[in-house]
């Protein structure tokens, strides 16, 4: 398959976009799919025993996680090395690989195993978004991010449904289907997926960059780029207090069933996957990447804000639409930090930024579950339950200013006048 730069073919980097996209849905669609039947599948590992597998579930959560801390660098530096194209494939072969061995795990710890595999190959989403800056313009890379972004949206709402259904016949078929989805998307990528990074601009394998600390080491390289890497930390912390503690908030505060709750959930995905796909581009062309990415720090605080404060349901549901154009900040965050890294170092900076990602996934969930627990506890008011989401808002907050003052004009041209005409230019040149 020849090389991306090399084709300067509009239609080739089209179907390299399109194949990442649709890469993402489907890791995202299977990933989904696990989520409403591995906990059904643990509990029946230990007998019954809802306790244990509560135990035991937290803990595949954690160690899954903890993989995409370790191995999103090691891919992305990989990716650096030898290319996009084949760290994205092969972790789709991992992938179905791995669904196929979940599905026939004969106990817990073959189970486990499985999850732990899982959670390396998934990492591949540091070598995807490094091909999205490889072949993206800088004034439409935020445009691309946010597509890929509504990938996750979209994988988010159908995954889960389509495994409750899989689920209901056998809590083993959603892991046959995921497993045909990716191996049948390696099968295709293979014939349309071009390389995106030319072969002198790779850069050698190095260990130092590709542990999780030796990738950090990057994002201290530009004041710009550390800043934007905290933001990004701090906003993915704050991220987990939905997904941690929603459904018993929900069912505790507003008193909904199950049904609601899902069509609750499926909102959600909905409107960050119309964010990402609709809107991200259209606002990027009218306010700059700078005041888009504020704008959606803002629609987040309030979002957070709605949540944690409605009193009834109806307030709830007026917040979804509104805390989903929080997407609008990660897209053209993230462009501008692709901007300070050189063409060899986008993979480092996106194994780099799912590190911390991984971080994140890891005390989010404690800290958000805490806080909820503390606040709905004997003698406390119920009317403290969205305590969470106030803390989210808080963290957000912390991270908006810090997003403003680290993106101010002055403090750019201070710290290096010249960093976006030399580091845009080297994109342009890759992706023409």
């Amino acid at each position: 398959m020849p090389n991306l730069a090399h084709s300067g073919g509009n239609s080739r980097r089209s179907a390299g976009l399109v194949f990442i996209f649709i890469t993402v849905v489907l890791d995202m669609l299977a990933l989904g799919m696990i989520v409403p039947v591995l906990p059904k599948l643990v509990e029946d590992f230990v007998a019954g025993n809802t306790a244990r597998a509560a135990a035991v579930f937290g803990l595949f959560s954690t160690v899954w996680a903890m993989m995409q801390f370790l191995f999103s660098p090691v891919l992305g530096s990989l990716s650096d090395r030898y290319g996009r194209r084949w760290v994205v494939l092969l972790s789709n072969f991992g992938l179905g690989a791995d669904y196929v061995l979940m599905a026939l795990a004969p106990n817990l710890r073959w189970l486990f195993v499985g999850r732990v595999i899982s959670g390396m190959t998934a990492a591949s989403f540091s070598a995807a978004s490094a091909y999205i800056a490889d072949v993206s313009p800088p004034e439409k890379r935020s445009g691309s991010f946010g597509m890929l972004q509504a990938a996750f949206g979209l994988g988010f709402v159908i995954g889960p449904a389509v495994g409750g259904i899989l689920g209901n016949y056998d809590p083993r078929l959603p892991f046959w289907v995921a497993a045909a989805m990716s191996l049948l998307n390696f099968t295709y990528g293979l014939f349309v997926l071009p390389e995106s990074l030319r072969p002198e601009q790779r850069q050698r394998f190095s260990w130092k960059r590709a542990n999780p600390l030796g990738s950090l080491k990057l994002l201290r390289s530009h004041v710009e780029l550390s800043g934007l890497a905290a933001v990004s930390f701090i906003g993915n912390i704050a991220h987990e207090a939905l997904p941690t503690t929603f459904v018993l908030y929900a069912m505790y505060r507003y008193g909904w069933n199950d049904r609601t709750v899902g069509i609750a959930i499926a909102l959600v995905g909905l409107c960050s996957a119309v964010v990402g796909a609709g809107l991200v581009q259209t606002v990027v062309a009218r306010l700059g990447e700078r005041w888009t990415m504020l704008a959606g720090q803002a629609f987040g605080i309030l979002g957070f804000i709605l949540y944690g404060t409605a009193s009834v349901a109806g307030l709830f549901w007026t917040a979804v639409p509104i805390g989903s154009l929080w997407g609008l900040s990660g897209p053209p965050m993230q462009n501008l930090m692709t901007r300070r890294v050189k063409l060899s170092e986008q993979g480092q900076l996106q194994g780099a930024l799912s590190s911390l990602r991984g971080i994140a996934f890891m005390v989010g969930p404690v800290l958000f579950t805490k806080t909820f627990a503390r606040f709905i506890g004997p003698n406390r008011n119920s009317n403290w339950s969205g305590a969470p989401y106030l803390l989210a808002a808080g963290l957000l907050t912390v991270a908006t200013i810090l997003a403003a003052y680290v993106t101010r004009p002055q403090i750019r041209r201070a710290i290096d006048p010249t960093a976006d005409e030399s580091i845009e230019g080297q994109s342009l040149e890759t992706s023409t």
